[in-house]
């Protein structure tokens, strides 16, 4: 459900953003009143929500093409930046029912190779349009780069992407004797990643999702010696090291979860997944 009104969101923002530039701003009779979205730099203010104590606070961005990198910082004269995020693994999205604000935008990058979350948001509809613009014209910029000879219509679809599912489910640990807990579920390409709050700052935990030629695959419902789950729709991931068990509230949350995982199970892997998938294999 969530999915369902950012994404309605995102296309209603979008919508009128574009009204607004073409009728209200004239941007598509004057050359000098269009945004510079490939310029390759942007610097501004975004409230962004703290890690530890979740208050919004106004924080320095810098986007650098050149650089490779979206960074900001902590103190609007600081002179290092409290993060630095290669545009490489940047995502953004609009999550305006998760953030609970207007505008509201989680930005996602690759941190020790864990996925770190960031949500920040802006009054103006217009900047943090400007923004999310921005970042996709740097990633386009690097895809360009990064896999030349691609015609654009293979990179236009991973600069930025929507995830393919979010919502709660319930889980036990790996000896599925443990309790069954309540957790928020983000199925991002073949991450599965976990968190006690859909505003955590990284995951609980993360499960590598493959594909049937290596031995992934969904079931509906546990295994017969499974009790103890609140929830009473089970799912069973099996992997080529253990199976994992997960629990939806409703019949339809537990058939759209499976259908989820199938489309990811049922794509064949690119090389690049192989990599990760032996990152997971291999995590400490």
């Amino acid at each position: 459900m969530i999915l369902s009104l950012s994404c309605t969101f995102f296309f209603r923002l979008l919508r009128e953003q574009w009204i607004r530039a073409k009728y209200e701003r004239k941007e598509f009779m004057c050359v000098e009143r269009q945004e510079p979205y490939s310029a390759g730099y942007r610097e501004g203010f975004l409230w962004k929500r703290g890690r530890d104590n979740g208050q919004y606070l106004s924080r320095k961005f810098i986007l650098s093409e050149r650089e490779g990198v979206l960074k900001y910082f902590n103190k609007h004269d600081a002179k290092e930046p409290k993060a630095i995020m290669k545009i490489s693994s940047v995502n953004a999205t609009f999550q305006p029912a998760k953030i609970g604000t207007a505008h509201g935008l989680q930005i996602t990058y690759l941190k020790d190779n864990s996925t770190r979350n960031i949500f920040v948001y802006h009054e103006d509809g217009k900047e943090i349009v400007d923004w999310f613009n921005a970042i996709r014209a740097a990633r386009f910029h690097y895809l360009q780069v990064a896999f030349p000879g691609s015609p654009n219509s293979e990179l236009l679809p991973k600069v930025t992407r929507a995830y393919i599912k979010e919502g709660y489910m319930e889980k036990t640990g790996p000896k599925h004797t443990e309790v069954f807990k309540k957790r928020w579920f983000t199925m991002d390409e073949r991450r599965l990643m976990y968190f006690k709050d859909p505003l955590d700052a990284y995951a609980r935990g993360e499960v590598f999702i493959g594909c049937k030629q290596n031995n992934y695959t969904v079931l509906s419902g546990f295994p017969s010696t499974v009790q103890g789950s609140h929830w009473q729709f089970g799912i069973t991931i099996v992997t080529p090291d253990r199976k994992f068990l997960f629990a939806c509230e409703t019949e339809e949350d537990q058939k759209d979860w499976i259908a989820a995982f199938e489309a990811v199970i049922n794509r064949p892997m690119l090389p690049r997944e192989y990599a990760v998938e032996a990152y997971f294999k291999h995590k400490p």
